[in-house]
């Protein structure tokens, strides 16, 4: 290998290791199951039409779907690219139930039942109303600014799902094991932030340098019987 080969070698290790260096690694702990079950109606309300299977909301490992329904994000507002994602309507539910954006994104709403179903939000971030359709057609909404938009439909009441909308790119969700990464964060100090559903907001202190990683964990301070825990540090 050439003294130029290995400059440029050694160039992008540098960057890679730099890129490593800004990201946010952490940990969500979730020790109680948070989530109420779904109250759904009698199957008779839907068979004027296509009988439609109900999709299963019983999930194998309740923690895990409690960990993959917190969104993690960091405060400010910062200028980012929209993007655009579906919110399935399927099985008389919707699938994803939680889909998490920037702000200027774009989000579908294909019907893939053989019965209408209707979308709609009451919520101050993004009012709509996207009237009834049939299986097969789909219709948008683009989300400006930062929110949580509650997404219902007026057909079917057990359906519900959250669009949460950011303030900057630098969001996610965690894994079923509660493990998350904000990847290429520059270096300054942030408010991150975790919000879970039923649980609420989360506000941490952080600082991200150029030469290593951030950690944070957020202990989601809810106990079995519903009462605030203090998180630890």
């Amino acid at each position: 290998m050439t003294k130029h080969s290995l400059g440029v070698f050694a160039l992008i290790l540098i960057s890679a290791l730099s890129l490593h260096a800004n990201d946010i690694d952490g940990t969500i702990v979730i020790q109680h199951k948070l989530t109420k079950p779904r109250v759904t109606p009698a199957g008779d309300l839907y068979e004027r039409g296509a009988a439609v299977p109900l999709g299963d909301d019983q999930h194998q490992d309740p923690l895990a779907y409690e960990r993959t329904h917190v969104v993690i994000y960091l405060e400010g507002d910062s200028p980012s690219q929209g993007v655009t994602a579906e919110l399935n309507q399927q099985d008389r539910g919707f699938a994803p139930d939680l889909v998490v954006v920037p702000a200027g994104s774009t989000v579908s709403f294909p019907n893939l039942d053989p019965i209408f179903h209707n979308v709609f939000s009451l919520s101050k971030a993004k009012s709509f109303d996207l009237g009834n359709y049939p299986k097969d057609h789909t219709r948008t909404v683009t989300f400006p600014k930062p929110g949580i938009v509650v997404v219902g439909c007026h057909l079917h009441a057990n359906m519900s799902a959250v669009v949460f909308v950011t303030p900057n790119r630098w969001s996610t969700t965690a894994d079923p094991e509660g493990h998350f990464t904000l990847p290429a964060v520059p270096p300054g100090t942030y408010t991150i932030v975790a919000w879970h559903k039923s649980a609420g907001f989360f506000r941490q202190k952080i600082e991200v340098t150029a030469d290593h990683h951030a950690t944070v964990e957020f202990v989601i301070p809810l106990d079995e019987n519903g009462v605030l825990q203090e998180a630890r540090k």
